[in-house]
């Protein structure tokens, strides 16, 4: 798709060019440039022209042309200019001026697209030279209608007068002979022999020519059709004459039988027939009583009919009353399931009235517990202080107790903390063992879908791969960091996106090795390229990372159009990588957009001036022209992504390696640690037992009256918080009487509700039994029916058959009167299905019918041969006043043509070619050549010859036309482009030597380029086609002006 740009130019007028004395520094001719007035104005006849040259071109709003005159010259006419600029646009302003169909120049086939974009209305005019005064032909382009509106010396006309004016001028711009537009080169090859010489005959015959050969075609299809209806008619004639003469002796037979039959009929056919009549009339009888029979089975199938309607009726009340009871039934269960639910809940309440009972009787049991508690312990208090007063003085024993304490409080601080250490280190072990499960699961699933991509590596290209498993066990063997293919190293964030990537960077990038260092690519070339013969791809990343430049503009101005990310963005890779593609591919200022972006692409192009664009499904790239400044789009879809799909991240999993080895390290420093903690703690117990011994026999000494104090102040601590642990039962029992009185309140409620549930129940049942006798009512009444219905069936089924039998002995009188009636037939000679007089009178009708017919015929066949011979006649005519100057004509041209071959040492000939010499429409010019002194003459065809011998061919063939040509002017549009410049230069020397000769026809030759030093005629007339931002505005175009300053320019030179 091609969208224009913002910035519109204005084409440079055409310059035309005279012979004007040139510089001898310079083989170029200087250039002139032509001014474009703003009006068309009529030029007057003058100078070598013939009739019908084109003396004026004007142009508005024509292609690449906002207003543009062009003046040519009458002989050989160069229009130079570098492609783009608007050569061919003269070419078809040509075309289209002079009612040619679009479709002819092979652009568009409606003349609207041959406006400039932008403008509603386009103009072409073109002035013709006449002697009898010149003709101007003006054709307006409407683009809204696509209409043509025409115009002849600015009066108002049709587009049939045009064609006519431009026929009477012999000119033919739809003949590839005489005008051959550019994209129309390679067609003229392509011509068959019959399609180049119905072109030449338009082109150079005499305007009899053609007509003589389109009548020889239509001759000679009659006189085809003539023959075939000839040679039909005489087949089919014969072939009556044939059949007549056989059924002649049918015709004699005919009469002797009928002979025959009369006297049979007389003496035999009478008694036959009366046995025939009987047994029909017998037959007849039987039919009338089973039709009697029918009618009665009719009268009882139709009395049916009401009981099986009120059988169907009670079957559809039955029905009913069936599906109320259901209702019923279903009324009754939800209503039975409410009354459960009621009854639950009121064995619930019940419940909860005993669970407060059982919890009133607990407390009140406690409460009995606790004062036999207290009793106890003021009881055993009394008997310690007894005790108490008994026990002797230990006091001296303290300071070897609190020595043991202070020993034995400092072991345990040293085993807590050591028992501390082993369980912090036995976590530690756990966790690290938890996290190398998890980091050697976590490699596992990075290995499987590396596994993935390496096997799509490999089934695709398997030497990339080999090339992989060489670089991971040789790494050592380069300095700096080499990474794996690309393919393998891009970790897509979301698979959707792979696409974008895929079509962004080509497969040979994809599947290249990336380096930081040239020297080593070169020693990876060497080992895997040259020694291993492996087809592998590397690049070197910039020494200078392009991996975190910043976009030229930021992602937010353009979410507006539907872009959600840079290509960057949609993936991760190493650093070298994504340098790399950053670099080479700028992946950073390329965009991915949406469905939305599609929808409003031209808008996106228009403003934003993205070089390249990603939408959903599409990808856009955007050039501007170097020479109009137009913004060019071409949009490609997007192909399924293959490699990328699968995300691995080389760099976490390298990560989870170096983490794994870490792991493993401090696994075996917990272990070491462990092992010496288990050591300590075990010193340690056993220094805690000794301690605990020496202090247990301390103890049992000194601290039996301390226990003794201890015990008491226990029992009275406990003897005060049970006297403090009181219970007031009285409120208790007040709180429970409550909420059983209320749960009781409830139960009323709850029985009411299951009362009038039960008495709804009762009431539903109540009605199902009633619908339970109805519907019992109702089968009986169907079964009553039925068996009706069954009585009245079996007195049809008897009638039935009694029609049956009926039936059959009806069947057995028809076969023995068909019987009879064959016996009649044969006892009279007569067939199945045929009279005596019916057959025969057929036969001599047919053939009194085919007698009349043959003399038609014959008459027909008459009047036919006649005018074959008249169309014989008139086709010798014709073909004498058309071959003969025909062949003159094609040996003229062969003569030009050979000539033209000679000159440049290489060999053609044109002949006139045809199979068979009565069909006309096969005749057609051949053309051969040969470039090559070993090769035969071939025949000139689109596949034998190269592109540039068929553009000589072409162009030698259409300047032997040049000097027999009847035509006023020739357009040849870049023929020149397929040839090498040894024959480009001789084809230009014939050209000029040819087109420049006195009383030839116009001659307009197009190209882009030219060759040095080639030879011009002061008869030429060279126009130079410029166009850009920066031309002259064509009002301001002063060809005299410029004319003045040159002059001015060339004086002044030599006194400087």
């Amino acid at each position: 798709m091609a969208t224009p740009s913002r910035k519109t130019s204005t084409p440079g007028p055409l310059a035309s060019k005279r012979p004007l004395p040139r510089d001898p520094s310079s083989e170029v001719p200087s250039k002139r440039k032509s001014s474009a007035p703003p009006a068309p104005r009529l030029l007057q006849s003058s100078g070598p022209f013939v009739e019908g040259s084109i003396v004026r071109i004007a142009m508005e709003n024509f292609l690449t042309y906002d207003v543009c005159e062009v003046a040519p010259g009458p002989h050989l006419n160069m229009i130079i200019g570098a492609n783009g600029t608007g050569k061919s646009s003269i070419v078809c302003a040509i075309c289209l001026g002079l009612a040619g169909k679009p479709a002819f120049m092979g652009r568009a086939d409606k003349v609207g697209f041959f406006v400039k974009r932008g403008c509603s209305k386009g103009m072409v005019e073109i002035e013709l030279f006449r002697t009898s005064g010149n003709l101007v032909i003006t054709r307006e382009i409407d683009v809204a209608k696509n209409q043509s509106f025409w115009f002849i010396n600015k009066k108002s006309t049709t587009q049939k007068v045009v064609e006519e004016q431009v026929a009477a001028l012999n000119i033919q711009v739809g003949n590839l002979c005489q005008f051959l537009p550019q994209d129309k080169v390679g067609e003229f090859a392509k011509l068959s022999k019959i399609e180049l010489l119905e072109a030449t005959e338009k082109s150079i015959g005499p305007p009899e020519m053609h007509r003589y050969h389109c009548e020889l075609k239509n001759f000679r299809e009659k006189e085809k059709q003539l023959e075939t209806s000839c040679k039909e008619k005489t087949e089919y004639l014969e072939k009556m004459i044939q059949r007549n003469e056989r059924y002649k002796q049918d015709v004699e037979r005919f009469y002797e039988r009928k002979r025959h039959l009369d006297l049979i009929e007389m003496l035999e056919a009478k008694r036959p027939w009366v046995e025939y009549e009987n047994v029909r009339q017998e037959y007849e009888e039987v039919k009338l009583a089973r039709d009697r029979v029918k009618e009665e089975v009719r009268k009882l199938k139709e009395g049916q009919i009401p009981m099986t309607l009120r059988i169907e009726e009670i079957e559809k009340q039955r029905h009913n009353l069936e599906a109320r009871i259901k209702e019923k039934a279903m009324d009754i269960k939800e209503t039975s399931q409410k009354c459960k639910q009621r009854q639950d809940v009121i064995e619930r309440k019940d419940k909860h009235i005993e669970e407060l009972q059982q919890a009133l009787t607990v407390k009140r049991n406690e409460e009995h517990d606790r004062q036999r508690r207290i009793s106890n312990t003021r009881k055993m208090i009394e008997d310690l202080q007894n005790e108490l007063k008994t026990t002797e003085n230990c006091e001296n024993l303290q300071p070897q107790i609190d020595a043991i304490t202070n020993d034995l409080r400092r072991v345990q601080d040293e085993k807590a903390l050591c028992e501390g250490e082993i369980i912090d280190k036995r976590r530690e072990k756990e966790t690290l063992e938890k996290e190398k499960k998890n980091v050697e699961e976590h490699i596992v699933r990075f290995d499987n879908l590396m596994n993935q991509k390496e096997d799509k590596l490999r089934q695709r290209y398997r030497d990339t791969y080999d090339a992989v498993l060489w670089l991971r066990n040789n790494r050592n063997k380069f300095k700096q960091r080499v990474c794996e293919p690309i393919m393998l190293t891009i970790n897509m964030k979301d698979n959707k996106n792979a696409k974008y990537v895929e079509n962004h960077i080509p497969l040979n990038d994809l599947r290249a090795f990336v380096f930081e260092s040239q020297e080593d690519m070169e020693v990876f070339l060497r080992e895997v390229r040259d020694n291993k013969k492996l087809r592998v791809n590397a690049v070197v990343a910039p020494r200078v990372s392009h991996a975190d430049r910043a976009p030229s503009r930021s992602l937010n101005e353009l979410k507006p159009y539907g872009f959600f990310s840079y290509l960057r963005e949609l993936f991760d890779a190493p650093d070298p990588v994504m340098s790399y593609l950053c670099c080479q591919y700028h992946i950073h200022e390329v965009p991915v957009g949406t469905e939305r972006t599609r929808e409003r692409i031209e808008r996106v192009i228009q403003e934003t001036r993205l070089k390249q664009i990603y939408t959903a499904e599409e990808k856009y790239v955007v050039k501007t022209s170097f020479y109009s400044n137009k913004v060019i789009s071409i949009n490609t879809s997007l192909k399924v992504a293959q490699f990328l799909t699968v995300t691995v991240d080389l760099e976490q999993r390298r990560h989870l390696e170096e983490q794994l080895k870490e792991i493993n390290k401090k696994l075996q420093a917990v272990e070491s640690d462990l092992i010496a903690l288990h050591e300590t703690n075990k010193r340690l117990e056993h220094k805690d037992n000794e301690l605990r011994q020496k202090k247990k026999e301390l103890l049992e000494r000194k601290t039996k009256k301390r226990q003794l104090e201890q015990k008491i102040s226990s029992k009275l601590g406990s003897l005060k918080l049970m006297e403090q642990d009181t219970c007031n039962l009285e409120e208790e029992e007040r709180k429970a009487s409550a909420k059983i009185k209320e749960i009781h309140v409830q139960k009323a409620k709850l029985v009411t509700e299951l009362t009038d549930l039960i008495k709804s129940c009762t009431s539903l049942h109540i009605k199902k039994v009633d619908l339970i006798l109805q519907n019992t009512t109702v089968i009986s009444e169907k079964n009553k029916l039925e068996s009706d219905y069954m009585a009245a069936s079996s007195q049809l089924r008897v009638t039935e058959q009694h029609f049956i039998e009926l039936d059959e002995n009806r069947q057995r009188l028809l076969q023995k009167c068909k019987e009879l009636m064959k016996r009649a037939r044969q006892v009279c000679n007569l067939g199945a299905e045929q009279t005596v007089p019916q057959e025969y009178q057929t036969v001599v009708e047919e053939y009194t019918k085919r007698e009349e017919e043959i003399e038609q015929l014959t008459e027909e066949l008459k009047i036919k041969k006649v005018e074959l011979d008249q169309y014989r006649e008139s086709i010798s005519q014709v073909k004498e006043r058309w071959l003969n100057p025909l062949k003159e004509l094609v040996e003229k041209i062969n003569e030009k043509f050979s000539n033209f071959f000679s000159s440049m040492q290489c060999a053609g000939e044109v002949d006139l070619h045809t199979e068979n010499e009565e069909d006309y429409d096969k005749y057609g010019i051949r053309i051969r050549v040969k470039f090559r002194s070993s090769t035969q003459l071939h025949e000139l065809t689109p596949h034998h010859q190269s592109g540039g011998e068929r553009s000589v061919s072409t162009m030698l063939y259409l300047m032997a036309l040049q000097e027999l040509n009847r035509c006023p002017f020739r357009v040849v549009d870049e023929i020149n482009q397929g040839m090498d410049p040894i024959n480009e230069r001789r084809v230009f020397e014939m050209v000029v030597n040819t087109a420049c000769k006195e009383n030839t026809s116009q001659y307009f030759f197009i190209t882009p380029k030219l060759l040095q030093n080639l030879p011009y005629s002061e008869k030429m007339t060279v126009l130079f086609v410029y166009n850009g931002p920066h031309m002259l505005e064509p009002n301001r175009w002063n060809l005299k002006a410029f004319q003045r300053r040159r002059r001015r320019i060339t004086f002044t030179q030599p006194s400087q």
